[in-house]
């Protein structure tokens, strides 16, 4: 398999943590995982570039990187509130036109923005930055409390943790469930964050640690297989069912059931790869009782059939 070529291009001020969001999961070669991407980094002039934690990085290659690029990340844009380089811009343009996917972390939105890239399209990025960025490109349909946002050609996600949150996403549609699991394990963070879940910011502070959902979802992730009910996880929490489902609002900014389901579907998607189960073995597995129900559920969240999804992704 060709290996997918990732370039990241730096800004001075880079942000640190931005920049490592993407070379985590595009960047390490892990123990077991083959390797399926090759990552490295631009900037629009090669050399020391600045970084907002008080020391410099150096860059070896200028833009023309992009122009070998399948994926394109901006880890951020901290100079946002200024008129872009005409370079840099230029060859944002050049990569998506030529196909490349084109990825921005948290305030990267504003240079894709500026870069026509969102005209008329959704976007998303740190709360902080939502109204700003909506009211300096107008066209631009921001999403203030989404996580992440996944057009295809382009994607956008909101600050810190949901940078990790939208590249394990896009491992796990380029190489599927399972690789994309395995990053997240080794990464030891949750494998998977629905791109329409609400940022955090946008609800009361975090709860205390005898109120994390954290129990809970372990106790749920281990009986997907048993048709749990509100009723059952509540009572496995030692609360009433309305708290819970004010807590997994809270927390998770989905319902008890929409996160069982998305649990599911997952296992279901992992079992697709690394198995030759029949569907109605795997749907009684993963708590989907049939394999009709499956089926429906899968192209609901999946957008295909399990059948082509294992197609395409058996034996990755």
């Amino acid at each position: 398999m060709r290996m997918h070529r990732v370039v990241a291009l730096v800004l001075p001020p880079q942000s640190t943590f931005e920049l490592a969001c993407a070379a985590e999961v595009f960047g390490l070669s892990r123990p077991g995982l083959p390797g399926r991407y090759a990552f490295t980094v631009c900037a629009e002039r090669p050399g020391a570039v600045p970084t907002l934690a008080g020391y410099d990085m150096v860059v070896g290659q200028d833009l023309s990187a992009l122009g070998a690029a399948d994926t394109v990340v901006v880890p951020g844009w901290h100079r946002h509130r200024e008129a872009a380089p005409p370079a840099v811009l230029d060859a944002l343009r050049g990569a998506h036109r030529r196909g490349a996917r084109i990825v921005a972390i948290c305030s990267g939105a504003f240079l894709l923005a500026e870069a026509g890239l969102l005209d008329h399209r959704r976007a998303t990025t740190h709360w902080r930055l939502a109204g700003a960025l909506a009211a300096r490109f107008p066209d631009v349909r921001v999403e203030p409390d989404t996580l992440y946002v996944d057009l295809g050609d382009v994607a956008t996600s909101a600050g810190t943790a949901a940078g990790i949150d939208l590249c394990l996403h896009l491992a796990r549609a380029d190489h599927g469930a399972a690789y994309a699991t395995h990053v997240a394990r080794h990464m030891v963070m949750p494998p998977h964050r629905e791109g329409g879940q609400l940022q955090y910011s946008t609800v009361p502070p975090a709860a205390p640690p005898s109120q994390s959902l954290a129990p809970v979802l372990d106790w749920a992730a281990e009986r997907l297989h048993e048709p749990l009910t509100l009723d059952d996880l509540a009572g496995q929490a030692g609360i009433a069912p309305r708290t819970l489902a004010r807590r997994f609002a809270g927390q998770l900014g989905v319902s008890p059931g929409r996160w069982l389901l998305q649990q599911r579907v997952t296992a279901a998607r992992t079992l697709l790869e690394e198995t030759d189960l029949p569907v109605e073995t795997i749907a009684a597995r993963v708590g989907l009782s049939s394999a009709a129900n499956l089926r429906r559920r899968f192209h609901a969240l999946v957008r295909t059939t399990p059948a082509a999804y294992r197609r395409s992704f058996r034996g990755l």
